[in-house]
């Protein structure tokens, strides 16, 4: 397989048409907390603002300049981010990440359309990128219980 036929897997149309639909790609008006995340690699950034009540996210934004790649895992995430817990996104991250890093099985539900993204394990210089919302939305989480716990 060519490098260029392996690119064109790599953005299949499941994956274009995510990062073409990203939920919740506004910004929330006084968020109880955000976070931004970056990849210093390709540059890439991801912000998430979000609530919390009762230890589950109640309200969800986020503003995406990422790769296709990254929009995807962005698009995954906020479709699913509303009404988890801390542990079930840090769950998330770390199946996406054994997915991307050590061949594991794709994220389990809810996150499970993170599959989409198997194909670039074998592009180490995208997984950053790929791995930015569920980054930042677990750094938000930790804010926003921080302040509630002030």
């Amino acid at each position: 397989m060519t490098a260029d036929t392996d690119l064109i897997k790599l953005y299949s149309q499941r994956i274009l048409a995510l990062a073409t639909d990203i939920p919740y790609m506004e910004r929330l008006d006084a968020p109880m907390a955000s976070a931004r995340k970056r990849s210093p690699l390709c540059g890439s950034t991801v912000s998430v603002d979000l609530d919390v009540e009762d230890g589950r996210i109640t309200r969800f934004g986020q503003d995406v300049k990422a790769c296709a790649l990254g929009q995807a895992a962005a698009a995954v995430v906020g479709a699913n981010v509303i009404g988890r817990t801390r542990d079930e996104v840090e769950r998330a991250h770390d199946q996406l990440k054994a997915m991307l890093k050590d061949n594991g099985p794709p994220p389990e539900l809810p996150f499970d359309g993170l599959e989409v993204l198997a194909p670039a394990r074998d592009y180490k210089n995208r997984h950053a990128s790929i791995m930015l919302a569920l980054e930042a939305t677990l750094e938000a989480f930790d804010a926003a219980e921080a302040t509630a716990c002030a």
